[in-house]
């Protein structure tokens, strides 16, 4: 029933042992690698252990209940416990995205509406750094373009876990739900006559790419540099510190001009253009990514919206799986586990109906 878990449970001690192998460490990349495989691959072996175990003490109990009847009862439990462990089981063994267990970028765009959308940008900013502080996790601010207001027409961020999470707790197979057009109605600051307005942001999810998932030829590259511009120190309006960074072959353009640094610029847009990078090239790989990677932001367009932020109601809908409930208060201060849950569980089941059809 589950042969190919046998095969798993030799390579999850193959890791094992490797990982305690000091040669292991001179490469970080792949002492990385391995030891993510080993954290993916250790809940499956116990639960398939767990598996093996409840069929000996269902026959063990079965066997029992020839001579003594007590044991028909214990062999009735055991044996819904096995089942129960042979759904958690597949569960696991259900394909799972290999990216999930990336770190991520977020990069958030104003669209419509002007400086309430900026501002609106800067509140998704804040409510997924409160949901990465809740989790543990790490952020860095990589590029922003504020606006007047004290909102952002344009930001990216870097959010890491830390050390190797559990499989399904990394920030890309939680956060990778987020990417889309985010509409937001409420009665914006400027508005003096207290009418509700309705505008939108664009949400992408970005896998941060690792040296090993993409190569850069540094022939491939025009690196422009120029004088920063809007809010900062002296030094970061005064020098050529911000850097333009354009990939030729793909076309894809990065620009940095946060830190006072030509190098730290330089540095920090390299790591969008790799996680940019990293996107097209599982577009090429698969259509299923192609497929996600659009359903994320197309256009900033209201209609193209996944989640709609009502604040008049306090209602937080996400349209692409009926979810709703009505504390977007919450939701802003970074609740977001139930909205991403809801998500998680619709993905599932879609690539287990896909499974089943292929």
């Amino acid at each position: 029933m589950f042969e190919v878990c046998d095969e798993l449970v030799v390579e999850y001690h193959q890791a094992q042992e490797r990982l305690v192998d000091p040669s292991l460490h001179a490469d970080p990349n792949e002492a990385r690698r391995v030891a993510r495989r080993h954290a993916e691959l250790k809940p499956i072996v116990a639960t398939y252990q767990r598996w093996l175990q409840l069929g000996d003490d269902v026959s063990a109990a079965q066997e029992l209940a020839e001579v003594d009847a007590a044991f028909a009862e214990e062999a009735i439990s055991l044996t819904a416990d096995r089942e129960l462990a042979a759904e958690a089981l597949h569960s696991l063994l259900v394909p799972r995205d290999p990216l999930d267990d990336k770190d991520v970028i977020v990069e958030i765009k104003a669209g419509e509406g002007g400086e309430e959308s900026a501002l609106f940008a800067g509140d998704l900013l804040r409510m997924y750094l409160r949901y990465a502080e809740s989790r543990g996790w790490r952020t860095q601010l990589l590029e922003a373009e504020e606006s007047d207001l004290g909102g952002y027409r344009d930001i990216a961020v870097a959010v890491k876990a830390r050390g190797n999470p559990e499989p399904g707790d990394a920030p890309y197979a939680r956060l990778k739900f987020e990417g889309g057009v985010h509409r937001v109605q409420r009665v914006p600051v400027t508005e003096s006559q207290g009418r509700i307005h309705t505008s939108a942001a664009g949400v992408l999810v970005l896998p941060e790419a690792e040296d090993v998932d993409v190569t850069v030829d540094p022939a491939d590259l025009r690196i422009d540099v120029y004088r920063s511009s809007g809010p900062g120190g002296q030094s970061v309006n005064t020098t050529d510190s911000a850097v333009r960074i354009t990939h030729l072959p793909t076309g894809v353009v990065v620009s940095c001009q946060n830190e006072k640094s030509q190098l730290q610029n330089r540095d920090q847009a390299m790591r969008i253009l790799r996680a940019r990078l990293l996107a097209l090239a599982m577009e090429e790989q698969a259509q299923t990514a192609s497929d996600t990677r659009r359903a994320q932001v197309r256009t900033v367009d209201r209609s193209e919206r996944i989640r709609t932020y009502n604040f008049p109601e306090n209602r937080i809908s996400d349209h692409r799986v009926g979810y709703k409930a009505h504390n977007l208060d919450q939701v802003l201060q970074g609740d977001l586990d139930p909205i991403i849950e809801a998500c998680r569980r619709a993905d599932a089941m879609n690539s287990v109906s896909n499974s089943g059809d292929s």
